[in-house]
């Protein structure tokens, strides 16, 4: 191992002082998670961090035989033991290679753009591998043979292949149609599950040799006996199995009850499989194994904690309230870019925990977010600066929770949960309670997406849920009075209320006009580009804000109930808590379309005399971009902001937005004709990622997931808190992302 970074005189003479001396034996890693194990007369091949290894069936210390950037997969030895094929990216694609078992430079032999899957050797030394290059479906793989020296490959005589074995006198070929093998179902017993078929190559004829409801897999060729993988056992559990082509008998030959058997492999005299993270050797004389004891010398470079950009993996995004910053959720960090000037700040720097859904206080003084630092996600605080520490407001139990909604008063915040509860919370009394629930099913994105929206003087809360008409309708609360008030009936679709900031009128979108067409095709009639905006004025004394006009000089009396009404206080800078009243009777019969044409909208939100919206393309137009823009109430005209947004943040002083263009953010003023010219530097976006820390969160992500989204709340029987031990273990083993997912993979297929 060499040393990288310069060292102060003394630990550098250390450092030459123990090269000096043997390698302890302490320095070797007693490996786990080994992968698409293989075995010839003397060795075994696996794949270890990405990459292939070579160790004597025996066990003890591996030697590394490859090491492209990405994972290689499915090392097979060639009959005589001399070569090792395998399936690898070093040129940008998935082919297969043949390397010296002893090593050497690999020598790629498949060319084609989509990928290629190394199967097995050919008794006669070509390559038998999978791809879909023909096979008209990308799901579905068909079976080639190629040199081993490489040149044109030839496709086999079946119709769709994935897993098989040819026999040694190569007449048979014995395969299996479909796979179940990548997918994350255990204990499957519908169509896709697999069956076991021998081709007989001499006259084309086949047969099912395993006709069962069961997963059978991985058939493998030994003598006149096929070895194959099943979970048909009482274990349910994929298993060695055998089936004696001279008898038909089928027998049970491994019976592992924690863990599934997976990918095996034959040899000459032994097969080499993997179960638990562990390496096992079957002898196919007597059926008996035995686990294989591997070391493997490394540096473990994939576990050195290392600094990474998060530009791509922006989750979540909110604003400070005069649209001075931007903050972030991004690879479960906490992160916010100035405008202009000023550092980008990581907040949180916590690789091991998940924090999510940030929000910003309406006086730009804390962040509020959800945390699972304790177990489970809860409601914290930090101060938006990257001061001070981060403090933990709720204790609640099992549950996923979403985005929070400051009151102005920067005293409550609302959100919803995965049981379609919703929730207000009291930061001066610390407690929360629910306030509504859909009784209607509302999907992870509708919750994802779900806002909450107060009054300017934090007594009322909006939102839109689903009610018995399958509609959503609009909700109003009281929190002074603790009332909750059903304000639009459902016989619309009624979405995305926001208060007017001068407390006279609530918006929403509601899809309520009939323009349709009729399809060419399916001899109906279809309804697109429904949703017009909608003004309520919130008591009987605010006029329509589209109630007639009447110009009209000063003192002048003439046609006086024609000039609209003003009866609420303007808003100034320093009254933003004026009391705001709504008269709840007749609520929905006030309702006023306000003139933008019918089609489609999101973003709805609103500033003082603008309602503010992003107009998508219209179904069926050939526009491909959206519009930012506002409808002005006093100039009853709608004027554009920016074209071309993909989405939209109002600053809470309601004089800027943040816009998203594609993967870039930029700040942006409430003012017509502006262009998206200055992206702030979410480039410079990174966190220091602590592989197993972050490893670990995520396998306590999918844990919580499955149990609070899975739709039986008894797990299908299952044990989840105990499999969750049996498989966090694994993690420890996991030295690559690709561990990480398998192990993950097989635990929620549980």
């Amino acid at each position: 191992m060499l040393l990288r970074h310069a060292l102060p005189d003394l630990l550098l003479g250390s450092a030459l002082l123990a090269a000096a001396t043997p390698t302890p034996a302490a320095a070797q890693t007693d490996a786990r998670m080994f992968r698409y194990p293989d075995v010839s007369a003397t060795q075994i091949a696996f794949v270890y961090a990405g990459d292939i290894w070579v160790v004597p069936k025996s066990g003890g210390v591996a030697n590394r035989l490859s090491s492209p950037a990405g994972e290689e997969s499915f090392p097979r030895f060639s009959p005589d033991g001399s070569r090792i094929a395998f399936s690898a990216n070093y040129d940008g694609n998935t082919d297969t290679y043949v390397i010296p078992t002893s090593g050497g430079e690999p020598v790629r032999i498949t060319y084609h753009p989509m990928g290629d899957r190394l199967v097995d050797w050919h008794p006669d030394g070509r390559l038998l591998f999978a791809s879909g290059r023909e096979s008209g479906r990308q799901r579905y793989n068909q079976f080639y043979l190629v040199s081993a020296t490489g040149g044109l490959p030839t496709k086999m005589p079946v119709p769709y292949a994935e897993f098989g074995s040819i026999s040694a006198d190569g007449r048979y070929l014995a395969y299996t149609p479909t796979t179940l093998d990548f997918r994350t179902w255990k204990r499957y017993r519908g169509g896709w599950a697999p069956d076991i078929w021998i081709f007989d190559l001499s006259d084309s004829t086949a047969r099912n040799v395993s006709p069962s409801d069961a997963d059978d897999s991985q058939p493998m060729w030994h003598g006149n006996v096929l070895y194959f993988l099943s979970d048909r056992g009482a274990e349910q559990r994929h298993n060695i199995w055998k089936y004696d082509v001279a008898s038909g008998g089928v027998s049970q030959v491994t019976t592992f009850r924690d863990f599934d058997v997976t990918f095996p492999a034959i040899g000459p005299t032994d097969m080499v499989f993997q179960a638990g993270g562990r390496l096992h050797l079957l002898d196919l004389a007597t059926d008996t194994e035995r686990e294989v004891q591997v070391e493997v010398i490394t540096d473990q470079i994939s576990l050195r904690p290392r600094v990474e950009k998060v530009a791509l993996l922006i989750q979540y995004a909110s604003v400070s309230p005069t649209g001075q910053r931007a903050l972030f959720q991004a690879r479960g960090e906490l992160i916010t870019v100035p405008a202009e000037h000023g550092p980008v700040l990581n907040l949180s720097r916590t690789s091991g925990v998940a924090e999510r859904y940030p929000t910003w206080s309406p006086d730009g003084k804390t962040v509020a977010y959800w945390t699972d630092r304790n177990g489970e996600y809860q409601l914290a605080l930090r101060p938006a600066d990257g001061s001070g520490t981060e403090r933990i407001l709720t204790t609640m139990g099992p549950g996923y929770r979403y985005g929070a909604w400051w009151s102005p008063d920067g005293k409550k915040l609302a959100f919803a949960d995965e049981a379609m509860r919703f929730h207000l919370y009291d930061v001066d009394r610390n407690a929360g309670r629910v306030i509504d629930s859909s009784l209607v099913w509302m999907a992870h994105g509708q919750l994802e997406n779900m806002r909450f929206n107060w009054s300017s003087d934090s007594r009322w809360l909006t939102w839109s849920r689903p009610v018995e008409t399958s509609n959503q309708a609009v909700f109003l609360y009281d929190t002074r009075a603790n009332e909750l008030h059903r304000a639009t009936s459902g016989y619309f679709n009624d979405s995305d209320p926001v208060f007017d900031p001068d407390g006279k009128f609530l918006y929403y979108l509601s899809n309520r006009t009939f323009d349709p067409v009729y399809g060419a095709f399916d001899n109906t009639w279809t309804y697109a580009n429904a949703t017009q905006i909608v003004a309520v004025p919130l008591r009987r004394d605010v006029d329509s804000p589209l109630a007639a006009r009447n110009d009209a000089e000063a003192g002048d009396t003439t046609n006086r109930a024609a000039t609209p009404r003003d009866t609420t206080k303007r808003a100034s800078p320093d009254d933003s808590a004026r009391a705001v009243a709504i008269d709840l009777d007749g609520f929905e019969a006030r309702a006023i379309v306000l003139p933008p044409p019918a089609g489609n909208y999101a973003d709805l939100d609103a500033a003082s005399g603008k309602v503010v919206y992003r107009r998508t393309p219209r179904t069926g137009s050939s526009d491909t971009t959206a519009t930012l823009a506002y409808w002005d109430l006093a100039a009853r005209e709608e004027k554009s902001v920016v074209e071309g947004i993909d989405g939209s943040r109002l600053t809470h002083d309601g004089k800027k937005f943040l816009v998203r263009k594609g993967r870039q953010y930029a700040f942006i003023e409430l003012k017509p004709a502006q262009k998206f010219e200055k992206p702030i530097r979410t480039g410079e976006m990174e966190m220091t990622v602590d592989p197993r820390a972050e490893w670990h969160q995520m396998f306590a992500d999918a844990y919580r997931f499955e149990r609070d989204f899975f739709y039986d709340p008894g797990m299908h029987g299952v044990d989840w808190s105990g499999l969750r031990d049996r498989y966090g273990a694994l993690i420890d083993d996991a030295v690559t992302r690709w561990d990480v997912n398998f192990v993950i993979g097989e635990f929620i297929a549980e």
